[in-house]
């Protein structure tokens, strides 16, 4: 144990985790804002907006898996002190990420009328027209979110978690000034929400990449790395990132496919959906937050190859994760109905919030430490495939399925879509914790 108090002292874990966390609640509450205030615009809105979001995030979890896979590959390095091999993984990180980013903003832009019929095709009109001019402008973001997400990559690996975090309150504001006069000055509607997100998106963009050319930092971007192709570094990266692309891919391919079942349930039971999700989000992000302490501190270790202080600081950050989540979330399902007075909703609507809300909470407390947090230290320790094989199968076979048992054949609609997830989290929980206890993950290498 002396060398894990050598490696991250409690202080600097805590270093790491509140600022972390501050930037996940200030993250999420950019689409908590976006549906509170769009929903001043009729239920028609808000259905747009949430379904759209549940497609966006198809490719934000894709940009996130690229990042993720640069932040092992980094987080490596920084554990092995070979500072230039770690700037030159971010620099190329960077290069890749904006190359994708290119052509999926490209590929939306072309298609998104035809994308969002084939999914949303049996919507009401007013419904459709939002989706379309949501999904519009959010494309144009895209780039601006992969640039961020790969700078956040290397800020976090160096464990300078307060520069992201001070960054995104500077977004946040600019987001929730830009909501609040595009909705309630300018009258824009769903537009009033999206061009907001894109500046703040935007402005972050500019200013983690000016931040990452900084000399002050042991790892740093460079102009002959970013333009250059290393090709051993990037097959490094991408074997971590393939693999949590594809994990994370289906999964949110599996989620658009359950947002068209909860298409079929009525624009009260979509809205309910939309805002809970929204809420969710908000409750998730203590599990969430850990989710880069778990890839910091287990890449570390492991590029230094002491598995057992990586071993130590699995359990470790285990139990932070069990007590922040179950704090957290009781916090949040307490709070849920003085948020819902916000809301332009009808009574039915809100109740069916308040049901989607209690069942999240209580699992999330209790499942997704292991089934989310843990599953990123073992990702950092290079068992990506292990963790996108169980991944894939479960949200297949246990969510996808038990979505369509539950929500449409039973007829539980979206309550049934809620516990199908949680199964979901269960059923990967229990597995990555057994894989953890195993030990196999320490027999990895990824540089």
């Amino acid at each position: 144990m002396e060398q894990q108090k050598v490696m991250f002292s409690n202080k600097d874990l805590g270093a790491m985790i509140i600022p972390l966390f501050l930037e996940q609640l200030l993250v999420m509450l950019v689409g908590l804002a976006d549906t509170l205030i769009i929903s001043y615009a009729g239920e028609a809105a808000v259905s747009g907006v949430s379904l759209v979001n549940q497609f966006n995030t198809i490719f934000i979890y894709l940009f996130t898996a690229l990042a993720s896979g640069g932040a092992v590959v980094i987080s490596q390095y920084i554990g092995k002190h070979a500072m230039e091999d770690a700037g030159e993984s971010a620099s190329q990180l960077l290069f890749f990420s904006s190359i994708c980013s290119v052509l999926a903003a490209g590929f939306v832009l072309a298609g998104n009328r035809a994308i969002l019929r084939l999914m949303f095709g049996k919507v009401e009109d007013d419904v459709m027209q939002a989706c379309i001019t949501y999904l519009r402008i959010s494309a144009y973001s895209y780039p601006a979110l992969a640039i961020y997400n790969s700078g956040t990559a290397l800020f976090r690996s160096l464990g300078k978690t307060s520069v992201t975090m001070y960054l995104s309150i500077a977004s946040n504001i600019i987001n929730l000034i830009g909501n609040v006069v595009g909705v309630f000055v300018l009258k824009a509607g769903v537009a009033g929400v999206a061009y907001p997100s894109l500046i703040a998106r935007a402005f972050s963009a500019v200013v983690i990449t000016y931040l990452c050319f900084g000399k002050k930092h042991k790892a740093v971007y460079r102009c002959r790395w970013i333009f250059g192709w290393n090709k051993s570094l990037m097959k490094q990266i991408i074997n971590i990132a393939v693999p949590n692309g594809l994990e994370n891919g289906i999964f949110q391919l599996v989620k658009v496919a359950l947002s068209s079942i909860v298409a079929l349930f009525g624009t009260y039971q979509i809205a309910a959906n939309g805002v809970a999700q929204s809420i969710w989000s908000v409750a998730a992000l203590a599990g969430v937050s850990m989710g880069p302490v778990f890839i910091t501190v287990i890449g570390q270790c492991m590029g230094s190859r002491d598995t057992e202080a990586a071993d130590d600081y699995f359990k470790k950050l285990t139990r932070i994760t069990l007590l922040l989540s179950s704090v957290w979330n009781l916090l949040i399902l307490l709070l849920t109905p003085a948020f819902l007075k916000f809301y332009a909703l009808e009574p039915e609507t809100k109740q069916l919030v308040i049901w989607l809300v209690l069942i999240h909470n209580v699992f999330n407390s209790i499942a997704f430490p292991f089934s989310g947090a843990l599953s990123n230290g073992l990702r950092a320790a290079g068992d990506v495939k292990f963790t996108m094989y169980v991944s894939v199968i479960s949200t297949v076979a246990v969510r996808l399925f038990l979505s369509y048992l539950l929500g449409l054949q039973l007829q539980m609609g979206v309550i049934g879509i809620a516990a199908a997830m949680v199964c979901d989290w269960m059923v990967r929980g229990v597995i990555f914790f057994r894989r953890q206890k195993s030990g196999k993950w320490k027999y990895f290498q990824v540089i």
